[in-house]
């Protein structure tokens, strides 16, 4: 093992030499898929759990802003950029993955995922040095901004992947549907607000 390992640092340490730049951009794309998929794992998990967790009562209660009601595929649903349609089975029994619960469940997977993301692509991926409040500031208003993007988007078609596909393939979907989207937008927002080098600012 500690053969290849040198000779994996080698060839490497040969590369960064003879290319820096591509070889920052590997080293970064590298990293910053690692710890995406990580992060991704996380809020599929709670996406999976935490609707279940927080009752049929929630996950009856609906939570939906602003409303539109559509017809796409043979399935009615009602569109929003905040909140979940309520699911229900074929009898009109409520079900859980919709509604306020899922709504709660999506949201606080995310917020915490990104807690967790935030210090893994700030100091390991781009060994930024720049300031850590203003960083989670700019991190915090982007993550918002690209909430908004995909929950507008994912209640186009969750409704209607709800009434063909199992939860748990459900799930899946909303997890890396919503995670390739994002991982796409944070990765250039990450090399704008984690600038490579910059001092500690006293």
């Amino acid at each position: 093992m500690n053969a290849i390992k040198e000779k994996w640092l080698k060839i490497w340490g040969n590369f960064e030499k003879e290319h820096p730049k591509l070889s920052k951009w590997v080293y970064q794309v590298f990293y910053f898929f690692v710890f995406s998929m990580g992060v991704t794992v996380f809020q599929y998990l709670v996406f999976t759990f935490m609707p279940g967790m927080l009752g049929i009562e929630l996950a009856g209660t609906e939570f939906m802003w602003p409303q539109k009601e559509m017809h796409i595929m043979g399935v009615d649903f009602t569109w929003s950029l905040l909140g979940y349609n309520v699911l229900r089975d074929a009898s009109g029994a409520v079900m859980i993955g919709g509604g306020l619960g899922y709504f709660i469940s999506y949201e606080t997977g995310s917020f915490l995922a990104q807690c967790i993301n935030f210090p893994l692509q700030r100091n390991i991926t781009f060994k930024s040095k720049g300031n850590p409040f203003y960083q989670a500031l700019w991190y915090f208003i982007a993550w918002v901004v690209i909430s908004l993007i995909c929950n507008g988007f994912n209640n186009l078609w969750m409704p209607i992947a709800s009434a063909y596909v199992p939860p748990a393939i459900y799930n899946l979907l909303v997890t890396f549907i919503t995670g390739g989207v994002s991982m796409v937008i944070f990765f250039f927002v990450f090399k704008i607000i984690f600038p490579e080098g910059e001092p500690e600012k006293k």
